[in-house]
């Protein structure tokens, strides 16, 4: 790092202190209260990402993600810095700055953390190793198109590292004398294996002439073989539908065993021994997650699902304790932990739930110490650190001055919906909540829908949470039909269904907190994003008298046109929708909220990515066009240039958070009518004042 990139990093973080004041002082005016969370400390929150234990267990690398402050930075998304702890709990930054680290990796001889990034000279993304008993990242491995993943064999003497294929040269001529034309779903690059000999001097990587593109690269413990997913095109669908697991030769890349792994598919992990896999994988092509944990003998054979059937949750991730049993991260419910399975399916729980929604963990070589990041009700993701055995511990405080913010109390409910079926949900209590009195109430909808509401940290750019609490709104996350964290029978739930139990659910979940006299039931906001976008839009058009404000975001309207321009036609097709737009395209008409835009009443602010992929941006446009020719309720469309399922910039997420709940306060709080002034003050909300009368 140069002097003044070393300036810079150390000038963020005083700015980080004196934004502590400054927030403090902006939060006197407004609706929010005196000492709530701001849209200003959202945009400014830090969290640990990954955390990655030492093999000797005595050290922790760790990273850590740092927003860019609109009008102090060059608008981008968050920079990402690496950090190691040492057991003691002394900590320092690895490489720190304008950076953006990532897949960190101990070498195997635990004195050096290796990592991918972009520096200073890279044309593309290079694979790093730092030691850690100082000095500076060295340039291990660099590739013309950039490594997209690596995994060291178990001596460390080799490399095996994913990367795309490089564009045909006779491409780049032609499209210098014009011809740019994009042949859709057939030019694109695969991603191929290779493998590079570190003990060899100047050796070269060579490829693995392996059919199909892929993903999941994994070393066996003898350096011999690999296991590697491979889907036959290079697209997003298909990374979704059709990955298989390959075990290939390492020398040749002759394909040794081939796995028939249904649907999704999570981590791979080789037993120590090399005889087994274990596969965090779906039970089934219909299955909406990678959520069953499987072992199959590494020569191939039937995957054997090893938790019970019916299990009330999933699984995200497994590391092998020994040749007989294994540590997997869990969901159950609003609950994450981790338990010990063994290959004769006993099942021991080594970290409860409840105490962190833990988002990932590290184990070491002695099979107890264990490193995790996780969040709580108070804080965002942090590192914890300790022993299995004997509990671990919070070891950094990524964002001091929350100690000095109030914060709405939150806890986890379940209630039961109009069928009998039980729904668990979140609520975030306003500030200053005074029983007896009913608060307008915002349902923050997850997206999904296989994904759930965990009773962690809630608030983020396009979450209200807390954000929502200190402007006196209670806030309603609810885990509806079809999320996960309960098993693949609820999980399921909502197929051949959209729009239907699972949106009920919400409806039903406003129900309990209006009967439990927490909720004023005429003043009702719902959000959300993709999933919880369409929700949103379900909710202002065939649920409109349920609902006061809505604001959707990088959601679907119309299932039709929908079926025709998203990136995963298939994927939506197996695990939600289970049928064919022609199949039925009544039934597609009816489940889409543009169907009924008659009904709407709903004042309703629309944002999307206008490059997004997933969900065309035209699923915004065609319900705004309806609904502002209608002429029957206030509707605005805010795009996103550059942005794509959701908003990774600076600039584009502190937009989203202002305007979002202006919309909420202006329909539930204020006088309503017509939408809000369209025309935000940045710096004024920022507490910035302008250098001239340009504002510049």
């Amino acid at each position: 790092m140069s002097h003044l990139e070393f300036k810079k990093f150390l000038s963020r973080r005083r700015s980080g202190l004196l934004s502590v004041a400054v927030g403090l002082l902006l939060n006197v005016a407004g609706p929010a209260l005196a000492d709530g969370l701001t849209p200003n400390d959202v945009a400014k929150i830090r969290g640990i990402r990954n955390a990655v234990v030492s093999p000797d267990g005595t050290a922790v690398a760790y990273t850590v993600s740092i927003p860019r402050r609109p009008f102090e930075d060059e608008d981008g998304p968050a920079w990402v810095e690496l950090h190691v702890m040492k057991a003691s709990g002394e900590s320092r930054p690895f490489v720190f700055g304008e950076v953006g680290v990532r897949s960190v990796r101990w070498t195997a001889d635990g004195k050096g953390v290796s990592f991918l990034a972009k520096r200073a000279g890279d044309e593309e993304t290079c694979l790093y190793v730092i030691p850690v008993d100082g000095g500076e990242a060295k340039r291990l491995v660099e590739h013309e198109t950039g490594i997209s993943s690596y995994h060291f064999s178990a001596d460390g003497q080799q490399v095996a590292f994913l990367a795309t294929e490089k564009q045909p040269k006779q491409d780049e001529k032609l499209a210098k004398k014009g011809f740019k034309q994009e042949i859709f779903e057939e030019e694109g690059l695969f991603t191929r294996v290779f493998i590079l000999d570190l003990e060899e001097e100047d050796a070269q990587a060579r490829q693995l002439e392996l059919e199909g593109s892929a993903s999941e690269l994994a070393w066996d413990p003898e350096g011999k073989r690999l296991s590697v997913a491979l889907k036959p095109r290079p697209l997003v669908d298909q990374d979704l539908t059709s990955r298989k697991v390959h075990v290939v030769d390492a020398e040749s890349g002759r394909v040794l065993a081939k796995f028939d792994n249904p649907g999704k598919l999570g981590p791979v992990r080789w037993s120590p021994d090399g005889k087994h896999l274990a596969l965090v994988t779906a039970l089934d092509e219909h299955d909406p997650s990678a959520g069953r944990l499987a072992v199959v003998p590494a020569t191939g054979g039937a995957l054997d699902y090893l938790l019970p059937q019916g299990y009330p949750g999933d699984v995200s991730d497994v590391v092998w304790l020994d040749d007989a049993r294994l540590l997997a991260s869990f969901s159950r419910g609003v609950e994450k932990g981790l338990m010990e399975v063994s290959l004769d399916g006993a099942l021991k729980d080594r970290l409860a739930g409840g105490q962190a929604c833990w988002s990932n963990f590290s184990l070491a070589a002695d099979g107890d110490t264990v490193a995790l990041v996780g969040s709580t009700p108070q804080h965002p993701g942090e590192l914890y650190f300790g022993k299995l055995g004997g509990g671990v511990t919070r070891k950094t405080d990524s964002n001091p001055w929350l100690a000095e913010r109030e914060l709405g109390e939150q806890s986890a409910f379940s209630y039961t919906a109009r069928d009998g079926e039980t729904i668990e949900g979140i609520l975030t209590l306003p500030l200053g909540f005074e029983e007896g009195q009913r608060y307008p109430l915002i349902a923050h909808i997850h997206g999904g829908p296989e994904s759930h509401h965990c009773n962690g940290w809630l608030t983020a750019y396009s979450g209200p949470g807390q954000m929502a609490a200190a402007r006196g709104f209670a806030v309603f996350a609810p885990n509806y039909r079809g999320s996960t964290g309960r098993g693949v029978a609820f999980a399921k739930a909502h197929q051949a269904d959209p729009a239907g139990k699972e949106f009920d659910d919400i409806v039903d979940g406003v129900d309990h907190l209006i009967a439990k006299g927490l909720v004023d039931g005429d003043k009702v906001g719902i959000t959300g994003g993709s999933y919880g976008g369409f929700a949103s839009a379900w909710g202002a058009t065939y649920y409109s008298e349920r609902y006061a404000a809505a604001v959707m975001f990088v959601g679907i309207s119309d299932h039709i046109s929908k079926s025709g321009t998203t990136d995963i036609p298939d994927e939506i097709t197996l695990v939600h929708q289970r049928k064919r737009v022609w199949e039925d395209w009544q039934f597609f008409l009816e489940r889409s909220p543009v169907y009924y835009v008659k009904k709407a009443k709903t004042p309703i602010l629309i944002l999307h990515g206008k490059d997004d992929p997933r969900v065309n941006p035209g699923q915004s446009l065609e319900l705004y066009r309806a609904l502002k020719t209608l002429g029957q309720t206030p509707v605005r469309l805010i795009w996103y240039p550059g942005e794509g399922h959701g908003n990774r910039k600076a600039a584009a997420r502190y937009d989203y958070s202002l305007r979002m709940l202006r919309w909420f306060e202006h329909y539930l709080q204020g006088e309503g009518g017509e939408a809000p002034d369209h025309e935000l003050d940045y710096k004024a909300e920022l507490g910035i004042e302008d250098e001239d009368e340009n504002g510049e």
